[in-house]
């Protein structure tokens, strides 16, 4: 990002953006990051690579991450834990590895097809 440095962010790609916001939230040495949507308007390796920024964070400067995603299989890949929210409650709260289709349904509803996407199993 360096390279970038006397740009506009508006003229930076939207993972670009996103870093340089990580990278502000940084600055001020916080304790936790809320990242709101992160990746909803990124395409998948943009995507990707945010999560995996932030993950590396977590792990390695010990910053805690508290990231809001619509996008079942990246809570899968990136997260630790997933709190499942409707309505403003707390539906579930369980390790990544828990989140199964009964949890998956909880919050979005039975699924329409007699298969299982790879998002829900």
């Amino acid at each position: 990002m360096l390279g970038h440095a006397a740009q506009r962010s508006d003229r930076l790609s939207g993972g670009q953006q996103q870093r340089v916001a990580i990278a502000r939230a940084l600055a001020q040495e916080p304790d936790l990051i809320l990242a709101d949507e992160p990746v909803a308007s990124l395409d998948p390796n943009a995507s990707t690579g945010v999560l995996e920024l932030l993950r590396s964070i977590a792990q390695s400067d010990g910053v805690g991450v508290l990231c809001s995603l619509h996008q079942v299989p990246y809570a899968r890949a990136y997260a630790d834990r997933v709190v499942g929210l409707s309505h403003g409650r707390v539906v579930f709260d369980v390790p990544t590895d828990h989140f199964d289709r009964a949890a998956f349904e909880q919050l979005y509803g039975p699924l329409d097809t007699g298969t299982t996407p790879a998002s829900a199993a």
